[in-house]
């Protein structure tokens, strides 16, 4: 049977009654318990402190055991994906969630993964600090199935909770293997980076990255604001905020500046490389537009009789060179990755009495290389969408196994 037609014969003919969580039978709200301290006040201990949205510290003793689903009173982060949190055993409640349960009729946590589809916005007052008074919270709907039956009722809501659970539990198990995929590749590429590029002596020959390439600090026109342009004609402006973590190229720019502007400032070709030079300095990437750069970055070009570019990139991104980065700024009065630092970086050139062969040998380190990071890279961007995709089938079936209808009785009231 499959899963669809499982979940119609499930709920099949079933009735429901549709109350409220003011109904002190099917749900306690045990906020007398809660108790806000401010973070200079609590004592560290092991027990989760709730607020609004998450866990916001560990402390000592509890103001509450057992299973419960706190809803925020204000604060919430979104007001469309409202926050609700599930929790058991031990834990401190501050003021600004409401702590409730179910009793006789209501499974708690199938009262948890049906307060994650209300919609809470018409139950909310107040301006830019939206709140959930009491008075609100009580006149909030609530479905129970088969009211005339509570035992059938609560396996139905039992079932309810495994199938979401299952899906729940198959979205963190797919996250964390993944991940553990992700994080084994990472460490693979890094391996295999440091090995290709650690060379005995005599293997290569080592020059300064300013013997073999052309450094140049970028340069900002000033006021940055009167060289801004729409224009087709206009010079793609480079940012820090245009490059992507994980990859190695920069393909496109949000802004783009006027050819005066350009002028008063660096213009690279494709191919250039530029470097980070203060903020995540020392972060190399491949230029695959024509752009100005300003004065964040450092450029490298003119290297293309001597280096790969592919070798290049992998050997910048290497702990190595990041740890020479870091000593030289360290150990001078300098705080930032200036052009004459990036001069004195040696570069291994490979073959060095034959150019067709060092180059030759730089492609072929820079190729297994490359099918480590494309590897890491597919992964790092196919986590999301796997998240994302189990959280959308997961969504999926909750508003279809609680989206109950309502009676007309249910709707004149």
């Amino acid at each position: 049977m499959s899963q669809l037609n499982y979940l119609e014969k499930l709920l099949d003919g079933v009735e429901v009654e549709w109350t409220a969580l003011g109904n002190e039978h099917a749900v306690e709200i045990a906020n007398s318990g809660r108790k806000p301290v401010k973070a200079a006040l609590r004592v560290a201990g092991e027990t989760p402190y709730y607020g609004a949205n998450n866990i916001q510290d560990y402390v000592d003793g509890y103001t509450h055991d057992g299973e419960f689903v706190l809803i925020a009173e204000d604060g919430s982060a979104s007001l469309e994906n409202y926050s609700i949190q599930y929790t058991t055993g031990r834990f401190w409640a501050n003021n600004h969630v409401h702590v409730v349960r179910g009793k006789e009729v209501i499974n708690t946590r199938y009262l948890y993964h049906y307060l994650c589809i209300v919609n809470f916005v018409p139950f909310l007052s107040g301006g830019g600090r939206a709140k959930l008074t009491k008075g609100k919270l009580v006149d909030i709907p609530l479905p129970i199935p088969c009211p005339d039956n509570p035992e059938k009722s609560l396996a139905i809501q039992a079932e309810i909770v495994r199938i979401l659970d299952a899906f729940t539990a198959m979205t963190a198990e797919l996250t964390a293997e993944l991940t553990a995929e992700l994080n084994m590749r990472k460490k693979q590429y890094n391996y295999y980076r440091d090995q290709l590029l650690s060379f005995e002596e005599g293997d290569v020959e080592w020059k300064t990255l300013g013997e073999v390439a052309k450094i140049q600090r970028g340069a900002s026109p000033r006021p940055i604001a009167k060289f801004i342009t729409d224009d087709d004609g206009g010079v793609p402006w480079i940012k820090i905020g245009d490059t992507e973590t994980g990859s190695k190229y920069v393909e496109k720019t949000a802004q783009k500046i006027t050819k005066e502007g350009a002028k008063k400032s660096r213009v690279l070709n494709k191919g250039d490389f530029i470097i980070s030079n203060s903020m995540s300095f020392g972060r190399p990437y491949i230029l695959n537009i024509r752009g100005a750069i300003h004065d964040g970055w450092a450029s490298v070009s003119e290297f293309g009789d001597k280096l790969n570019s592919d070798f290049l990139y992998h050997y910048l991104s290497s702990q190595n060179v990041q740890n020479y980065w870091v000593s030289k700024i360290n150990s001078g009065s300098v705080s930032n990755l200036n052009a004459d630092i990036i001069k004195t970086l040696p570069i291994p050139i490979p073959c060095p009495d034959n150019l067709e062969k060092s180059l030759a040998e730089q492609a072929r380190i820079a190729s297994i290389l490359d099918k480590f990071d494309t590897l890491t890279t597919s992964l790092q961007e196919g986590l999301p969408r796997e998240i994302e995709l189990r959280q959308k089938q997961y969504e999926y079936y909750r508003d279809m196994l609680l989206s109950f209808p309502k009676s007309h009785s249910d709707e004149a009231a």
